[in-house]
């Protein structure tokens, strides 16, 4: 079986959870972003007539012509289509769903420090809000992100699903972190003491033997101007 996954270029965005899942177990994919087809391309199949058409990328295009889109929700069906990538019985794939939802909230919130007023509008024309907008999330919803993952992985172990093998979520845990300490370098670096089991699978994930050749290829995106952005002011530096 082989998916095509569809995303904008250039940036790792919300793609980049659904790719992690994708290396990591070896599912075979092709990648349509500036790196295949090109964002004109992109554009041009959102605009298909289909049945089930998505809102915006990423969304995974399945041989069947099924179209899964939500980054969460590819999430699931990968999980259940490649039970090594998530538990297998039905409370446990629906709990690391769970997770998966709590991290795209917490996603969401770190993309709305750097644009609180409106997508429409560039960073430098809410950079007022932004700044205030950004002491809040540094001073109260990261570590109470964080404490919640921390208060998991302590009840369940290395692993967020338990057990002794890595689920998507633990995977999409590492990147969140990853896209965190590019945004928030000196808050992260601050609370790191605090959350120790959480920066002990984010350095698992990136010591998993599946992941190696991913994450030294080109593939591997950077952080530039995508959901994770840094900016010093926001960071709480002067």
């Amino acid at each position: 079986m082989g998916y095509d996954l569809w995303y904008w270029s250039g940036i790792p965005g919300r793609g980049e959870f659904v790719r992690l899942a994708l290396e990591a177990a070896g599912i075979p994919y092709r990648e349509k972003t500036g790196r295949g087809d090109g964002d004109a391309a992109l554009v041009k199949d959102l605009a298909k007539s289909r049945p089930d058409p998505p809102f915006a990328p990423p969304y995974l295009v399945v041989e069947e012509g099924l179209v899964i889109s939500q980054t969460a929700n590819i999430l699931l069906y990968l999980g259940e289509k490649h039970p090594r990538i998530a538990p297998r019985e039905l409370a446990g794939r629906h709990w690391v769903h769970q997770l998966q939802l709590t991290l795209m909230d917490w996603v969401a919130e770190s993309h709305d420090v750097h644009h609180p007023v409106g997508m429409d509008l560039y960073y430098e024309d809410q950079k007022p809000e932004a700044c205030r907008r950004a002491e809040g999330f540094r001073s109260k919803r990261l570590p109470k992100f964080l404490g919640y993952f921390e208060r998991v992985l302590a009840q369940r172990g290395d692993w967020l699903a338990g057990g002794k093998r890595w689920s998507y979520v633990d995977l999409s845990l590492f990147h969140v972190v990853e896209g965190l300490r590019f945004a928030f370098p000196r808050r992260m670096a601050i609370l790191a003491p605090d959350f120790r089991r959480v920066l002990a699978l984010h350095d698992s994930v990136q010591a998993l033997p599946e992941l190696q050749d991913y994450l030294a290829s080109e593939r591997r995106l950077a952080f530039s101007d995508g959901l994770f952005r840094h900016y010093p002011e926001l960071d709480g530096e002067d």
